[in-house]
């Protein structure tokens, strides 16, 4: 008895490492139900009480099934769960089957879905279970390419290099504005090896792969007609995904509130999209995505676990939410590495900031794809401005284990994502109120000063359109538009990127309005060309104020880095600009313009109470091909016999000024 007692007594040791009492296991229930399932003797039912120990006794044999069920479920649990997985994969198949069956065309999403999880599914069970048998057939094969790997890399190298070649003389002869697009690409890569902080260490190996990886990106996103249907497919689907946040601004705010004012209208948006990332960080889902995103730049740069990780993650996450991924290891990283997280952060946005964007009007295909592209991007340019000369102690490591949230149920992982995003919503309006108001006071300033000599309409945005234009020029706008995306440029690097998109969002609902390009001397919209480029060349947090906040997140989790952070920093965010503008001139350099179509067919159509774009365009065809000789009007090209021409023209004149009018 005294054994016993010994042990079954708890201490703080077994409290620690979660022993259960005895007592109240299961165990502990079927011994004392054998020990009194007889007539227990009539001693202990004196000592015990006859009521207590009926109650007891009852209270026993109650839960008897429950802990034989228990145990039941404990002994067979792979089986039971194997059963379980094996019944659920059976209803969605019924399901699949039933969705194709009834429409095809309408589970078009399903079936892609469906085909890409199963895919990954078959993957993992192939490696775990024939993995290693697969990778010993196939070691013969893999010792025979690393001995001809050093001609045939040439070999490869040469072949692409040829390709490229190729393909850019012939793209380009069709439409040669491009080149210059591709001269500024080549002048901003030159231009970071110039300020490298050792020119002979750098890793060309990164930063060739890195560029060969956003190309590939990019001209699958922006160039083939699958990934540019796929990214326009997701766009749309964030768009109507991010829909659902009116059903609860609504209820909170009213109707009239989330039509009318910009904070009740844009800023729950940011509370709703940080609340899903927090459950799919929950579930697991975001830190597959990283990992598998991860793994391919690690393997193509040769880059170290730890930086790609958190450059993967920036992708989705902003620049102090990714580093919490490595956070065990940024004590022991190297500075190169510390260097290459700083520059992640500031190349990329955060996906709830980009619901903000995508709800000003700004095309959520290309928000996503400059997301993508900037990360082997960042990766790339940040060991070439900054490369590694010190030994990493994570180069050699397989895996590095992510950090997860501490949530206990998906419940608290939405509440905690939502509260979480009160700061960040609290952090954009107050930012919003102090740089439009800051912009307002040095605009006002600056119109002061020039009138002290005669400079009429002097103001920050002037002076951005006119420092800022070559560079814009160089990413590929046009001339005429290099002012207004110099204006652009210069409010997203000395105030923010938020107060950057709504401007482009004014701009670009001005020209999907119909409106004159021109008012007097000022231009009101930019071309789509012009707005693409732009689009890519502000998505980024590379801006003086993201300084602080990068320092503020990265030293509270390494202090003892403080001087290195701060030594690097303005350098990382330099970085971070170039690769937002090495982004946007790859834009310029894919990108096709978009055909009108025909415009009598379109104007013979048209309802000319309200303006369009395709209205403009067609309207000042109609306005070139106008001839007006010796009192008498002739139309000429398309229009030429077209009794119509006259009424077109008219209703045209009804809504822009032209000489024919």
């Amino acid at each position: 008895a005294l054994l016993e007692m010994e042990e079954n007594q708890i201490t703080l040791d077994n409290l620690e490492k979660g022993t259960d009492n005895p007592a109240f296991s299961s165990v502990g229930e079927e011994r004392l139900y054998e020990e009194c399932d007889g007539p227990c003797d009539e001693s202990q039912e004196e000592r015990r009480g006859e009521g207590k120990g009926r109650f007891s006794s009852c209270c026993r044999k109650a839960l008897q099934p429950a802990s034989k069920a228990k145990r039941f479920c404990k002994a067979h649990a792979k089986v039971l769960r194997s059963v379980l997985l094996g019944l659920l994969g059976v209803a969605y198949l019924c399901y699949f089957i039933a969705a194709c069956w009834l429409n095809i065309q309408r589970a078009f999403a399903l079936v892609i879905m469906s085909v890409v999880v199963f895919f990954f599914i078959f993957w993992s069970l192939l490696k775990k279970y024939y993995g290693a048998k697969i990778l010993l057939f196939l070691s013969p094969i893999w010792k025979c390419f690393q001995k001809s790997w050093p001609w045939l890399k040439w070999l490869l190298w040469v072949a692409l290099l040829g390709g490229l070649i190729i393909w850019l003389a012939l793209d380009t002869s069709r439409n040669p504005e491009q080149l210059i697009s591709l001269a500024g690409f080549c002048f901003l890569v030159l231009f970071l090896f110039a300020c490298s902080k050792h020119h002979g260490a750098v890793s060309w190996r990164a930063v060739f792969w890195g560029l060969g990886l956003e190309f590939l990106f990019g001209l699958f996103i922006l160039r083939t007609t699958p990934g540019a249907q796929a990214f326009q497919w997701l766009g749309g689907q964030i768009q109507s995904f991010l829909g659902y946040t009116t059903a609860g601004s609504s209820f909170v705010f009213g109707n009239t509130l989330i039509e009318e004012v910009f904070a009740f209208q844009t800023l729950p948006i940011v509370v709703f999209f940080s609340c899903v990332m927090s459950i799919l960080y929950y579930l697991g889902v975001m830190q597959w995505l990283i990992l598998k995103i991860s793994w391919l730049l690690q393997v193509s740069m040769g880059t170290s676990p730890t930086e790609t990780l958190s450059v993967a993650g920036n992708i989705f996450v902003g620049q102090t939410e990714a580093p919490l991924l490595i956070r065990p290891y940024l004590a022991d990283m190297t500075r190169s590495e510390i260097h290459a997280v700083m520059t992640g952060g500031f190349s990329t946005i955060a996906g709830s900031v980009m619901g903000a964007y995508i709800s000003f009007g700004i095309d959520a295909a290309s928000l996503i794809a400059a997301s993508v592209m900037a990360a082997p991007c960042a990766l790339a340019m940040s060991k070439l401005i900054y490369p590694e000369v010190e030994e990493s102690k994570f180069k050699g490591k397989a895996s590095i284990r992510l950090a997860s949230g501490e949530e206990q149920n998906i419940l608290e992982a939405a509440s905690n994502g939502a509260a979480a995003s009160v700061g960040l919503v609290a952090n954009i309006a107050a930012n919003l109120i102090a740089f439009l108001a800051v912009l307002e006071f040095i605009n006002a300033a600056l119109l002061w000063l020039g009138q002290m000599v005669n400079i009429e309409g002097l103001s920050f945005q002037v002076i951005c359109s006119y420092v800022l234009r070559p560079v814009a020029f160089l990413m590929g706008a046009d001339w005429a538009d290099s002012p207004l995306v110099a204006e652009l440029l210069g409010i997203k690097i000395f105030l923010n990127e938020f107060v950057a998109y709504q401007q482009l969002a004014m701009y670009k609902k001005n020209r999907l309005l119909g409106m004159e390009e021109w008012d007097g001397s000022r231009k009101q919209w930019i071309s789509e060309r012009a707005e693409s480029i732009a689009t890519f060349a502000l998505c980024g947090f590379a801006n003086l104020s993201s300084i602080g906040i990068m320092l503020g997140g990265l030293a509270s989790m390494v202090p003892q880095r403080k001087g290195d952070l701060a030594s690097m920093v303005l350098r990382a965010l330099l970085t971070g600009i170039c690769v937002s503008m090495l982004n946007a001139c790859l834009a310029g350099l894919l990108h096709v313009p978009v055909e009108v179509g025909d415009c009598v067919t379109f104007l013979s159509t048209a309802n000319f109470s309200s303006t369009s774009y395709t209205m403009y365009i067609c309207c000042k065809q109609l306005f070139a091909s106008s001839v007006l000789e010796n009192g008498t009007l002739s139309f000429t090209g398309a229009w030429t016999g077209l009794e119509e021409s006259v009424l077109w023209l008219t209703q045209c004149c009804g809504h822009y000024n032209h000489t024919s009018c």
